[in-house]
């Protein structure tokens, strides 16, 4: 019997996107980076990010970045404990639970495979990979969570297009990926 057990998690994985957006909004996190980063910003730079002196609660910035999103980057980064930050919080836990529990996995079936990579060869690739995703997603106005996740859910023709162009990408990559790190063998 093939093992699906793929199919159950990409049913979850759905589940959880569709709850997400039924009870709260879309998910999509690379806004939350962009907070984050502005909030360290206003920790150094308190004057950066100030009260509208005509509006109370209401806050404006200096920096046009942080104004151009009419305000709410700047709410964010006033009340950094939201959903989507949270949301952003439980991505490394989840990957290390995911890797942990791999491992267990792989111990348990005494796998004779050459290790893929070291751990520091792992983390250097899953940075600058992650360096380069967040870059492009912010110059795309968006993540792949909100563009092709939350986005292909919601019917968007531009997420449609924003999977594929990933996947067209990210498959030859993986296996380019994994010759470097197994040493050109498969």
């Amino acid at each position: 019997m093939k093992n699906n057990t793929w199919i159950k998690k990409s049913l979850l994985l759905g589940l959880v996107f569709f709850l997400a957006i039924f009870l709260v909004k879309p998910v999509g996190v690379s806004t939350q980076f962009s907070m984050l980063s502005g909030l360290v910003h206003s920790k150094i730079d308190s004057q950066i990010i100030q009260e509208d002196s005509q509006r109370e609660g209401i806050y404006t910035s200096t920096n046009a970045y942080y104004a151009k999103s009419k305000g709410k980057l700047i709410k964010s980064m006033q009340e950094p404990l939201n959903y989507s930050f949270v949301f952003v919080l439980a991505i490394p836990l989840g990957a290390y639970l995911a890797h942990y529990r791999r491992r267990q996995e792989m111990d348990s079936l005494n796998s004779q495979l050459k290790p893929a990579a070291t751990t520091g060869q792992l983390f250097r690739s899953g940075f600058i990979g992650g360096f380069i995703i967040l870059y492009g997603s912010r110059m795309a106005g968006g993540c792949t969570s909100g563009h092709m996740m939350s986005g292909i859910m919601q019917g968007s023709v531009s997420g449609l297009i924003f999977a594929a162009a990933v996947f067209a990408t990210a498959i030859p990559t993986a296996f380019l990926m994994k010759r470097i790190y197994r040493g050109g063998t498969e």
